[in-house]
């Protein structure tokens, strides 16, 4: 079996090797190499210390050198070189309280989470598959090296990779090992947010989303993600407009939505207040009114309890709030209205959650009311058609000229301006501008 390398990692292999040292590629590089994936990052390991591997190469960074790991910088990529290591006690369930440098290439690979990540390889003495990994990869399983209770014991981080790794790349969770996760969820409380965060977002970025979802859910391991989204589990709509419970609904609109992972939280969210706000009417039929509103407060509480960034929030925030914004029959200046309200950094990602949130509600959805919405925003965009006051050819300064003074009355003008050129475009240059406001003046 052969895996072909790229050259400065050549070049680090033969330069241990040449001194006497063993030295492998290990890790998700072989299992993508194996899967034919793209390779993000070359992993080594080898059983030369770190002041070795330091020695040996001309530019180094010792940025893990406590657990044995050295960045070695070749034509201005870096490589992580690491040196076999045992792990001492996790008694946070996060990181070894200390580690020991071994010379057996199995005992590092035996400390590993799953077996498809235990695996090494080098050119001259190919693959090293101590564990299985291979088997696991052709039966497409996600498997833990050892004993599975053991390995999130050590980590508790674990076991959202392993839905993570099931959902890039559509493998199964091993049966024993799905049961440790399910045994072992409430190990997650004591891993920060930060990481849980890192984690979700590789899962609503995969090609499954919803599996991943799922799989949180049914292991429990979503009580301390998104708690919140366990009341939309099995709950009834009790529509005519909805054959889904609410819970399989969002799994749909997030499965139907592009992958961004704005649009992907938005479609997480967008109805995760509808258990909350909940009515029936005198037919027996269930409405939600101001779900959406609803649904915004809790995606903020969330997404910030999980650390995301305010720039993302705010984004998330807005498509979740206008999402059903495109069921309303718009006129053009409306329209405009809508535009500014929802921003034109947002607007197309707001069409795609609502167009993935049309997908979700019945097989046969009609979104093409959305796709004509999308049509008339773009001809607006296109047109240069004012929509804000920043927008009018007209401005504070030149009102001040005018003779009126600083204040508010200003901002009353420039808006009752904004007004009438949102119905009437053409109207939008500044001396027309200025007639209508010296009309008024002396009207």
């Amino acid at each position: 079996m052969k895996i072909k390398l790229n050259e400065d990692v050549s070049y680090i292999l033969d330069k241990l090797n040449s001194k006497g040292y063993e030295a492998y590629i290990v890790g998700g590089c072989v299992r993508d190499s194996l899967l034919d994936r793209t390779i993000k990052d070359w992993d080594l390991a080898t059983n030369a210390l770190p002041e070795d591997i330091m020695t040996l190469f001309e530019h180094t960074v010792p940025t893990g050198i406590k657990h044995g790991t050295i960045t070695v910088v070749i034509n201005n990529n870096n490589y992580e070189v690491t040196t076999y290591r045992i792990d001492g006690e996790y008694k946070d369930n996060r990181h070894p309280d200390k580690v020991i440098f071994t010379t057996s290439l199995k005992e590092d690979l035996s400390r590993r989470d799953f077996t498809i990540n235990a695996l090494a390889y080098n050119p001259k003495v190919s693959l090293i598959d101590m564990f299985n990994g291979t088997e696991d990869l052709n039966n497409k399983l996600i498997k833990c090296v050892g004993d599975a209770h053991k390995r999130f014991n050590e980590d508790a981080l674990r076991m959202l990779r392993a839905v993570r790794f099931a959902c890039q790349l559509n493998f199964n969770i091993e049966s024993n090992t799905y049961k440790a996760i399910h045994n072992n969820y409430t190990l997650l409380q004591k891993v920060s947010n930060e990481r849980i965060r890192d984690e979700l977002v590789k899962i609503l970025m995969s090609d499954f989303p919803s599996r991943g979802i799922r799989m949180l859910q049914e292991t429990s391991l979503l009580n301390y993600i998104i708690p919140e989204l366990n009341e939309s589990v099995g709950f009834d709509q009790k529509s005519p407009h909805h054959d889904k419970t609410v819970f399989d609904h969002i799994m749909s609109v997030l499965d139907n939505s592009t992958s961004n992972i704005a649009v992907r939280l938005g479609a997480l969210f967008h109805d995760i207040g509808k258990p909350r706000t909940f009515t029936i009417d005198k037919k027996g039929i269930g409405h939600f009114y101001g779900h959406n509103i609803v649904s915004a407060e809790m995606a903020e509480i969330i997404l910030k309890r999980l650390k995301f960034d305010n720039a993302t929030i705010k984004k998330v925030i807005i498509l979740i709030k206008e999402h059903m914004s495109a069921y309303n029959v718009m006129k053009n200046k409306a329209l405009k209205k809508f535009i500014a309200r929802v921003g034109i950094d947002n607007i197309d990602e707001l069409f795609e959650l609502q167009i993935a949130d049309s997908k979700g509600h019945t097989k046969d959805a009609d979104y093409s009311p959305i796709l004509k919405r999308r049509e008339e925003v773009r001809k607006i965009l296109e047109n240069k058609e004012a929509f804000t006051v920043n927008q009018l050819k007209i401005n504070g300064d030149d009102l001040i000229k005018l003779g009126f003074k600083p204040g508010k009355e200003i901002g009353i003008i420039l808006n009752n301006l904004l007004d009438t050129v949102m119905e009437r475009p053409e109207l939008n240059n500044k001396e027309t501008l200025i007639n209508i406001v010296k009309s008024k003046k002396h009207g």
